[in-house]
């Protein structure tokens, strides 16, 4: 008889555990996709500048040796984390609390609320009313350009992205994809844009994230992947159970003994 109670003791702590079923379907990425084919209908991806963005910005022109001096580091430093947790300092222009930058022969610029390209413009533009350079070439790239990746993903991250662009799903698979207990159908982003946060919640079990403004994603956007209801109905069981079968089990089992002596 103590054997016996030794083997259903495991069945039914199993029963416990799995008292919650999913559907497969809730698994499967864009699995109500019907379409081949999707157009695009995406707002501008050009980042507006904001304060604290650290900023890189090479100069050329047709004299090599008078570019030279707009090309010095600048003494600004952030410490950058990859998707591989690799920490690396970074150096280049920080957009001060008011919004400027200190570049050089030029001064104090303005660059919070410009995109990249009317930053480079407005530089190319100076260069030249000063007399400084002849058809000078500025370049302008962020080296802050990141967004977050948190909640049920197996590496949760701040990823760096160099090239300032990347989709919804490249951020979620550098992040090691979603776990079995992620709920795909109500991925929550967050978005700071004019000083205002956003909420957005994407489904990725549905195929509208193709032609969706948000499958490409904004420097400092933070994913969030919250827990399915299987996860929550797991934990929450097992929490309020586990115990009690324990100590049931453990009465049973202490009174069988004594009963066996």
């Amino acid at each position: 008889m103590r054997v016996k109670l030794l083997q259903i003791v495991p069945f039914y702590i199993a029963i416990l555990l799995f008292t919650s079923c999913t559907k497969s379907t809730d698994f499967i990425y864009f699995g109500k996709a019907e379409k081949s084919e999707y157009g695009s209908s995406m707002e501008s991806l050009e980042p507006v500048v904001q304060k604290n963005d650290l900023l890189s910005i090479t100069v050329n022109s047709l004299n090599p040796d008078a570019s030279e001096i707009f090309n010095v580091n600048s003494t600004n430093t952030i410490r950058s984390a990859s998707a591989s947790n690799t920490v690396s300092p970074v150096t280049g222009y920080l957009v001060d609390q008011e919004g400027y930058i200190q570049f050089p022969m030029l001064g104090k610029i303005k660059a919070a609320g410009l995109t990249k390209n009317t930053l480079k413009e407005g530089i190319e533009s100076e260069l030249i009313r000063r007399k400084l350079l002849i058809e000078p070439i500025v370049d302008v790239r962020y080296l802050n350009y990141k967004v977050s990746v948190l909640g049920e993903v197996a590496n949760p991250s701040v990823l760096t992205v160099p090239n300032e662009k990347i989709t919804l799903l490249e951020a979620i698979g550098l992040a090691g994809d979603l776990s079995i207990y992620a709920s795909r159908s109500n991925v929550l982003l967050i978005r700071e844009e004019a000083g205002k946060k956003k909420l957005i919640r994407i489904d990725l079990t549905s195929d509208e994230l193709f032609t969706s403004p948000y499958y490409y994603l904004k420097s400092n956007d933070i994913i969030y992947v919250e827990p399915n209801k299987t996860k929550i109905a797991s934990v929450s069981a097992a929490r309020q159970w586990l115990p009690l079968v324990i100590s049931s089990l453990t009465l049973v089992v202490v009174s069988v003994d004594r009963l066996t002596r």
